[in-house]
């Protein structure tokens, strides 16, 4: 157990993935504009893919066009005061390809947003990171 200055403990990449896969909203960061943007999404994790719908022609599916973004999920307990933080960064896209579309549909992920979110996007974790507080 690697636990660094502050008193969290440091995550190993098999631990990130395996809390990801755990919970179902997260939040992606892209840029908008020039700026930073956050939008929550709900989501599911195919492999080592962060998966979510979104509404074709959103400033999401715009951002998604195989830019670098991150997402980030947490959960936190307030009363004992523990949880965990983790962060995968990678390139975003839109998924086109007809047999990708059909397997990843086959996926538990009903968007909870309403509205139309007939398009999947997936992040590939490139790089995750992730911290636990005891």
């Amino acid at each position: 157990m690697n636990i660094d200055m502050t008193g969290l403990q440091d995550l190993s990449r098999a631990e990130c993935l395996s809390l990801l896969s755990s919970t179902p909203i997260g939040r992606v960061v892209f840029t908008e504009r020039a700026l930073p943007a956050v939008q929550v999404v709900n989501y599911v994790l195919d492999g080592e893919d962060v998966v979510f719908r979104t509404a074709a022609g959103s400033r999401l599916s715009e951002a998604a066009r195989g830019a670098i973004v991150a997402f980030e999920a947490d959960h936190f307990d307030e009363t004992s005061r523990t949880g965990w933080s983790v962060t995968a960064v990678g390139p975003a896209r839109v998924v086109e390809e007809p047999g990708e579309v059909v397997r990843l549909a086959r996926l538990p992920l009903v968007p909870w947003a309403p509205g139309h979110h007939d398009q999947l996007v997936a992040v590939r974790a490139e790089l995750v990171t992730g911290r636990r507080l005891h």
